[in-house]
This record gives C-alpha cells, sequence and structure tokens, in this order.
C-alpha cells in the first residue's frame, strides 16, 4: 500500500540558525490556514518537540535513523503522517552534521534522502546579502541528488533587506519561500537547560501569526509535493490488556510518542501517575515505567511524598517489572545530590546513589546488554542516546550495559537485577518491537 505525504524537511546551515522558531511559525501558519499538520523533530531531541507540538496542535514524533534504522524510520513517518495534510519536519544541527565528518550518516540529508523529502532551507540572513545565495547553493551542491526546493530568510531587517537576498539567490536558481524578521520574542530557547524553560515558554499566538504572515504558505506547499511512500499494514491491538503505568507530571515526562504506542501495540493500557502529587500506584498495573525529565528540578517534592516512594519500593519488592530510565534511575536510587551537596532521599529500590554535575554527558552509545532483563536477553544489541547533567557518585555494581567509549575504554552503565532495570541510556522502544513485547509479557 503506498499513500501521497505531503512533507518538507526544514534544514539549516548550522544549529543556532532559526530552524525551531521557523518550522514552529509554519506549523502554526499552516494550522491556522484549516490544515492538519503533524510536527516531526529528526532527531532524539525532547525540547523542540515541546515547541512543535504546540503550534501544530499536534503531538511531534521523533525520527532518528540511527536509533531506529532506516527502514524502521520511514514507517514510523509514513504511520504518523497518514492522516495528516501536511507534515513539517525539523532538521538536526547543520543540513550534513551527522555521527562524524566523513559522511552524511545520520544527519539531517539522510533523512531528507530517505523519505524523498523537500529540503527547506533555514539562513540567517543578518549581515548578509550576496553570501546568503553562495551559503544556500553550497548546501544544494554539496550532496548531488538532495531536493532543495528553497530559502526561508530568517533574522532579515525587513522586507528591503530580504529582497536584496532574493536577488542574489535568484542568480543560483533557488527561491525565497518567505522570511522572518529580527523578532526577539520570537526566539525560543536553546536546550539543556533550556529543556526546563521549554515548559515555560509561552508564544504571543497574535505576533507569531503577524511574523509568519511573510512565509509565502501557497509556494511552500506547492513545494511540500513529494512521491508516495510504501506503508506498513496497520497493526491491530491485542484483544487481551496489561494495564502499565508510566509517570507524567513535571518531573517525568520525556517519551518517544512511538516508543508508547508500540506499548499499546503489544498489549499495553498506559496508564499515567505522578509521582509528584499521587498518594499512591494506579491499581491493577502489572508494571512500570519512569522516563526521563527533571527529578532534580522537584527533588524536595518527590522525597516529601512517602507514601508514593513506599508504594513503588513495595512494587518493586513484590517482583513486578519496574523500567526507570535517565530521571526514572534518579528516582529509583537511594539519594539524589544537588550542587551543594545536600543529599534528598528517593525511592531506595536501586543501590545507587545521583549527584548533579556541571558538565553534559551527551551521545549516541552502541550498547550490549550484559545480562537477561525485562527489555531483552542478555548479549542484545541496543542503540540509545545518553543526555543528563547528574552522575553516579560510584561505580555501577550491577551493570546493564556495556558499550566502548569515544577513548576506546570500555564502559558499564546502569543497573539490571530481577524485574529491576534503570539505565541513563534513552532507548526507542520504537526501534524494535521485541522490546516492548518483552515488557508487557512480563507485565502479565
Amino acid at each position: 500500500m503506498e499513500g501521497q505525504l505531503k512533507r518538507l524537511v526544514i534544514a539549516a546551515p548550522h544549529s543556532g540558525s532559526g530552524k525551531t522558531t521557523v518550522a514552529a511559525l509554519l506549523c502554526l501558519a499552516l494550522r491556522a490556514r484549516g490544515l492538519r499538520v503533524q510536527p516531526f523533530k529528526l532527531g532524539p531531541d525532547y525540547l523542540d518537540p515541546t515547541h512543535l507540538g504546540r503550534a501544530a496542535g499536534q503531538q511531534t514524533r521523533n525520527l532518528d535513523s540511527f536509533l531506529l534504522g532506516p527502514t524502521r524510520a520511514r514507517d514510523l513517518f509514513a504511520r504518523a503522517a497518514a492522516g495528516a495534510d501536511i507534515s513539517i519536519l525539523e532538521g538536526v544541527m547543520g543540513l550534513y552534521d551527522g555521527r562524524d565528518p566523513s559522511s552524511d550518516e545520520h544527519s539531517t540529508a539522510e533523512l531528507a534522502a530517505l523519505l524523498d523529502a523537500p529540503v527547506v532551507l533555514v539562513v540567517d540572513a543578518a549581515g548578509m546579502a550576496r553570501t546568503v545565495a553562495a551559503v544556500a547553493a553550497g548546501l544544494r551542491d554539496f550532496r548531488p541528488g538532495l531536493r532543495v526546493a528553497g530559502v526561508i530568510l530568517n533574522r532579515v531587517g525587513g522586507a528591503g533587506h530580504a529582497a536584496l537576498c532574493e536577488v542574489a539567490l535568484a542568480q543560483v536558481g533557488l527561491p525565497v519561500l518567505g522570511f522572518v524578521s529580527q523578532t526577539p520574542a520570537l526566539y525560543l530557547p536553546e536546550r539543556h537547560l533550556g529543556l526546563l524553560a521549554a515548559e515555560q515558554t509561552q508564544w504571543d499566538e497574535g505576533a507569531a501569526l503577524g511574523a509568519a504572515q511573510h512565509l509565502r504558505l501557497d509556494a511552500l506547499l506547492a513545494a511540500a509535493q513529494a512521491p508516495a511512500l510504501p506503508q506498513a499494514p496497520a497493526a491491530s491491538l491485542p484483544a487481551r490488556r496489561v494495564r502499565l503505568g508510566y509517570a507524567l507530571d513535571e518531573a517525568f515526562h520525556f517519551y518517544y510518542p512511538d516508543a508508547l504506542d508500540e506499548l499499546r501495540l503489544a498489549g499495553a493500557e498506559l496508564v499515567p501517575f505522578s509521582p509528584l502529587r499521587d498518594a499512591g500506584l494506579p491499581s491493577g498495573v502489572g508494571g512500570l515505567l519512569l522516563g526521563g525529565g527533571y527529578p532534580e528540578a522537584h527533588a524536595a517534592a518527590l522525597s516529601a511524598n512517602l507514601s508514593m516512594r513506599s508504594a513503588v519500593r513495595a512494587f518493586a519488592a513484590s517482583g513486578r517489572p519496574v523500567v526507570g530510565e535517565c530521571g526514572g534511575l534518579m528516582y529509583l536510587g537511594e539519594t539524589l545530590e544537588d550542587g551543594s551537596g545536600a543529599c534528598t532521599e528517593m525511592c531506595g529500590v536501586i543501590p545507587y546513589r545521583t549527584r548533579m554535575a556541571p558538565n553534559l554527558t551527551l551521545g549516541y552509545r552502541e550498547a550490549t546488554t550484559l545480562g537477561a532483563s525485562v527489555l531483552a536477553p542478555a548479549g542484545t544489541a541496543l542503540r540509545g542516546h545518553e543526555f543528563h547533567h547528574s552522575v553516579l557518585t560510584h561505580a555501577p555494581t550491577r551493570p546493564a550495559y556495556r558499550w566502548t567509549g569515544w577513548d576506546g575504554q570500555e564502559v558499564t552503565e546502569g543497573y539490571a537485577a530481577g524485574n529491576v532495570l534503570a539505565s541513563y541510556l534513552h532507548l526507542h522502544l520504537g526501534a524494535e518491537p521485541l522490546l516492548a513485547a518483552r515488557l508487557v509479557a512480563a507485565c502479565s
């Protein structure tokens, strides 16, 4: 089965060019026109999807060729985009920036080619005119066959400045598909600790729609025409369901939507609960999932909820599966130490202690499971992503994973013992349906 899916990849020469701002303005303007817009974020980012989802009125989906693999990324895109009038896909970093500088692997360009999607370049034109054409033409020509549909000029001084850039771009055969003036109120915070700021950022929708008037929507919609993609057959939900509780509040909310969908398809009824406010766990749940988030920002309130901490400990002691990911690992541990050295008691499910650190741990990981867990058998190769500002205060005693670090040294990480799995590693359960199926089976 094949489906016609209008789509545009919003890319740029480098991070900080304004991709998120422009993509969000585009989602907002298309939505105001009455279209159903499906936003996507390329890469493992949790911040930009928040902005895009608010602007589009639809939950943003992550696409990452490293975490998902090419076939799975294409299938998940087609599944989510099927009901939309148009999909807007915000790229990651610069157009050709991926895992290493010697290839396009895991870059925005690679995913655009995989999805046969037209690319719109966002160029920060502040302080430039003719040079904009050199930059845009260089990006277009660097990879033959990549379909660059045109340019949106960002941070221009006004219509006159945009017109000068347009004359230059016409000389290299690239149309201007709109411009965004220098409006500081529109620009969105960068990531970490901008992640927390993303929750508190509210656009003035009137001002945003005013800025979006300079986007040439008819031309952008025409450029979004793209060939049909093969679509995987729709999966049916199993008749038998198990209840899986998942933490969802200000402290825990980093989940890939496609990963949650995969759990549902495997037979899970997902039941949200709040470690911050609820007195206990939802009734009848067969397992717990504690995703990433900001336990450090809510440590006092999490610690003060003694009944919830007791309920989580008792649940883990009962032998039912408990999975903690990044923030979830911190909450399942014994204590969380802030930057001043003050410790706050956490659940005490695992014999680990964490502390906030000044440096960010960030990067893709190719890991192997050291033992069997509720997600995978021993020796399973998994791909994940780390993004955290806390660390263990000690070496892991029951590590879940092993991988080779950037310096060639072996790294062991996480905790796996019996029914409990906790790790800093963000996995994408949508990458491999067997992971979700194994967890759901353990819950039943």
